[in-house]
């Protein structure tokens, strides 16, 4: 049978995408028992031009379905990608009145039977698992027969709907066959058509989740159950992608990855064994399943980033959540993740239909102390509402249209809007398309909730000592504080809060808010750290080159050092690795004594370092512009820093510290001069 497997469009250019695994999965088995499956990836088509963004969409994308003459059609229905296959599903029944459609996924699975009678286009709904539920039903309607007998299939039996039993969960995952990538597009397609830096596979670990937070389908989908692939299969899987495919990096697709600390570590050892841990992958955790010893192994095995998925600061927001974590762990789980120099991703929810403000500000105050722990890259979001989810069962009835969160965009066809077909069919019914909707809070309007979740996670970002700092000054909430700033850049009409316009206006916004203060020496201290920071982000755009050469230790005052553009310097009058380090430890003082500081900061790729100087060495890395000699640099400073030392003597010393600071990368080392031999 000819069956075509089909990924719906959706467009978001800060979104990658990626070869559609359960796809590939489906059309493996499929394959394996006689049939010809052809994946058509809609999101990739759309990227490469294929298909064209505009009010022809759901035209194009029933053109080319139904230009391989399918037999069948499967969509995979999630989120955002619901409006379209609906959309979509029509034409073709149009075209093909004979045409068997089917849909699954997790949208699809909880709102079975409200899908068949509201789109009678669609003629069965695969539920949970398709890899043998999907094959019993293709191999029934093939020989005439109605999928009576297959379990965990919705299906129209005449006028009627037909619930079949549902499928038990597969016990044993190695009994599936290995995902056979080449029917799909090649990686690099992914990587050139959505401008990748590296060509990335998913890698599926393992299915399910035993909690119960009341916004996931994950777990509900799984049953809260947990199941994962042998750590021999996923291994020689990646090699597999990496050696076969060319996959250079991957994404391990399983929510409890480290819920097993000794799974974790026997996958770290293989793929050590294996010599795959020069490609760097990513995965899921919980803070909870982690310490510092298994992030070790994990980085030594290739683990590049990780998210972690902490949500709320807010001890009655987690228990209406259902989610259970110890906060006293957070900050020590964070900083070690980034010390190790791997980068998490923070998940935040804001808005929770029973959230207050002091709920919302105490989210808002635990992402800004994560942000001082390192590199992380923060995400604030509102809450989505999934079918299957408590959240969908107990507030359906409270959902309003107001604002776009995260998992609601991506249909924007046509001038940056949603056709209105797909309008219409969202606002006709909340239950179905429930992710485009809202739940009101009472902490906070909509709105600005909206606006909370675009614009924060950049200040914490950007400047978190600063912000956190400036809030505490003027007794304000991180809430007040940040809508107060919004504001500001809204009057300049632009919208939305973007990081290069962040990094423009918050510092004039911050000394602004520091001339309301009281001049009796308190936070004193706030605008070097505002200085800190922006030292910190004028280095974070530059990556180190290459080493220039060898040091020529014979002709070294010869040499006209200067300081790369990745490193800067600056001097303080306080002490500002000591209040660096008290705002880490979660201390935030108002006075400081004055204690002179002087400091070099330098971008490494993605790591950030900043290294304590005295004066001197601050005075010589400042006078390192590249036009001077080292001798002359130290001719100059021969007068305030070389008391009681001959020249000779000073310039041994000027050169003894810049051999150094070359050691650290501080300043370019001389290229070595050949020899007459060479020339």
């Amino acid at each position: 049978m000819r069956i075509a497997l089909v990924f719906p469009p959706f467009y978001h250019p800060a979104m990658y995408n990626l070869p559609p695994l359960g796809l590939i999965n489906l059309a493996t088995a499929l394959k394996l028992v006689g049939h010809e499956p052809r994946i058509i990836d809609l999101v990739l088509a759309l990227r490469t031009g294929e298909l064209p963004r505009d009010a022809t969409i759901y035209q194009n994308a029933a053109r080319m379905i139904l230009a391989g003459e399918p037999e069948l059609v499967a969509f995979s229905a999630q989120c955002t990608t619901y409006p379209p296959i609906v959309q979509i599903t029509r034409l073709l029944r149009r075209e093909r009145p004979a045409l068997k459609i089917v849909v699954g996924g997790h949208n699809a699975s909880f709102l079975d039977r409200p899908t068949l009678e509201r789109f009678p286009e669609f003629d069965a709904v695969v539920r949970g698992e398709g890899e043998i539920t999907f094959p019993a039903l293709v191999t029934a309607w093939q020989a005439g027969n109605e999928p009576a007998d297959v379990a965990g299939v919705t299906w129209r039996r005449g006028a009627a709907i037909a619930v079949n039993p549902d499928r038990p969960l597969l016990a044993d995952l190695d009994g599936l066959p290995r995902p056979d990538y080449t029917l799909a597009a090649p990686l690099e397609s992914y990587r050139a058509a959505c401008a990748l830096p590296r060509a990335i596979a998913i890698l599926e670990v393992g299915r399910g989740c035993p909690h119960r937070c009341v916004y996931c389908s994950e777990s509900a989908m799984w049953q809260r159950r947990t199941r994962t692939f042998a750590v021999e299969r996923v291994v020689a899987e990646m090699r597999v992608l990496r050696e076969e495919h060319g996959a250079e990096c991957f994404l391990l697709a399983y929510d409890q990855f480290t819920a097993d600390r000794h799974y974790v570590a026997e996958f770290c050892r293989q793929v050590i064994a294996a010599g795959l841990n020069a490609t760097p992958w990513y995965c899921i955790s919980r803070l909870d399943s982690v310490d510092s010893a298994l992030l070790a192994q994990m980085r030594a095995a290739g683990c590049e980033s990780m998210c972690y998925g902490i949500d709320s600061g807010s001890a009655r927001t987690l228990a209406f959540i259902d989610k259970r974590i110890d906060r006293e762990i957070l900050f020590e789980r964070v900083q070690q993740t980034t010390d190790l120099g791997m980068v998490p991703t923070l998940s935040f929810v804001v808005g929770f239909p029973e959230e207050e403000r002091e709920d919302l500000d105490a989210t808002l105050e635990l992402a800004l102390q994560c942000g001082l722990q390192g590199n992380v890259n923060p995400l604030l979001q509102l809450p989505t509402v999934l079918p299957g989810t408590e959240l969908h069962r107990r507030y359906l009835t409270r959902l309003v249209r107001s604002v776009d969160t995260y998992f609601a965009l991506g249909l924007e066809f046509t001038a940056g809007q949603r056709l209105p077909e797909d309008e219409a069919l969202i606002a006709a019914d909340p239950e179905l398309f429930s992710s485009f909707w809202n739940l009101p809070c009472p902490g906070l309007a909509l709105s600005a909730l909206h606006r909370l979740a675009g614009g924060f996670p950049l200040l914490v970002t950007l400047f978190p000592k600063t912000f956190l700092l400036l809030s505490q000054a003027l007794a304000v909430t991180p809430t007040i504080l940040f809508l107060a700033f919004d504001e500001q850049v809204r009057a300049k009409g632009d919208l939305p809060l973007d990081a290069p316009r962040c990094y423009r206006d918050f510092p004039a916004f911050a000394r602004a808010q520091l001339d309301r203060l009281p001049g009796d020496g308190a936070w004193a201290h706030l605008a070097e750290v505002l200085a800190y920071e922006l030292n910190a982000l004028d280095v974070a755009q530059f990556a180190k080159g290459e080493k220039a050469g060898n040091i020529d230790l014979q002709r070294r005052e010869e040499w006209r050092p200067y300081r790369p553009a990745n490193v800067r310097v600056a001097a303080f009058h306080f002490d500002l690795p000591v209040i660096v380090a008290d705002l880490k430890a979660g201390t935030v003082l108002s006075r400081y004594a004055p204690n002179s500081s002087w400091l070099v900061f330098r971008q490494q790729g993605s790591e950030l370092e900043v290294t304590a100087v005295n004066e001197f060495g601050s005075a010589l890395l400042s006078r390192c512009n590249g036009r001077a000699t080292l001798a002359e640099v130290a001719s100059y400073l021969h007068a305030g820093y070389g008391a009681g030392l001959q020249a000779t003597d000073f310039l041994a010393a000027c050169r003894e510290a810049a051999a150094q600071f070359a050691g650290l990368e501080l300043l370019e080392p001389p290229v070595q001069q050949p020899s007459e031999e060479g020339r």
